[in-house]
């Protein structure tokens, strides 16, 4: 018979490690976009979104990928390339400039047994919106993974920061007041009572404003000249719903 642990790991971890111990790993490390940042413009590429389909020749062939062992050949889908890619420059970097730190949805559907479809991420109008992103060390991601209560501060701290919650459905009923009550809710972050600036904040800069006005100016050039997959109704309707004008 196989052996068991009884204990479920995360109250081990609490029984060693505070959720204010962990909240100050986070808050003393986390990498956040500018407000004015997220302003300039909130989604980066409203043309994906997880599990998205991938195309090749500007959008004109699938991309495919084929199983060296079975040899079935499958659409590639997107996993989280295009969130990193957004949060980076965002940032003012570049994937090269970001080794060990990794990209962490703020909202999407609590599932610690990740059963559920996550059906914020793979709604166009959050997936690489730079509110709803926070680059930490990856060994901090799983905090915000199977950790309820750290996400929920991390959805407070960015309500505050950029005045923005998540609109979809699934999280209306969130409330994202409360965890700023907390005792473990880090004092440098901003809540109703204390507002103020976030540690960790990436000031916007030329480097990233050019960056912004590129990504938009391919947008532009895609919905007129991309080939026949670009999904250029889903993209009218993320830039009217940001109210992102071209």
């Amino acid at each position: 018979m196989s052996a068991k642990i009884a204990e479920d790991g995360l109250d081990a971890l609490r029984a060693e490690l505070s959720l204010t111990e962990i909240m100050r790993l986070i808050e003393r490390t986390a990498r956040w976009v500018d407000p004015e940042t997220f302003r300039l413009l909130p989604v980066w590429y409203p043309e994906h979104s997880r599990r998205g389909l991938f195309y090749k020749s500007n959008w004109s062939e699938p991309q495919l990928n084929r199983n060296r062992q079975t040899g079935v050949t499958v659409h590639k889908h997107e996993g989280n390339l295009y969130a990193n890619k957004a949060l980076t420059h965002a940032l003012g970097l570049r994937g090269d400039d970001r080794p060990n730190w990794s990209c962490c949805h703020i909202w999407g559907i609590d599932d610690a047994t990740y059963a559920s479809t996550n059906l914020i991420v793979q709604d166009p109008r959050y997936y690489s919106c730079v509110a709803n992103m926070v680059l930490l060390p990856t060994p901090l991601k799983a905090f915000t993974d199977v950790m309820p209560e750290v996400k929920a501060m991390l959805r407070t701290c960015a309500f505050h920061t950029y005045g923005w919650r998540c609109g979809h459905d699934a999280v209306a009923a969130v409330d994202i007041e409360a965890p700023g009550n907390d005792p473990g809710y880090p004092a440098s972050w901003p809540s109703a009572d204390r507002p103020g600036s976030l540690p960790g904040v990436v000031p916007l800069s030329s480097s990233i404003k050019r960056d912004a006005d590129r990504r938009l100016q391919r947008v532009r050039h895609d919905l007129e000249h991309a080939g026949p997959f670009y999904p250029r109704e889903q993209v009218r309707a993320v830039l009217d719903y940001w109210h992102i004008a071209l």
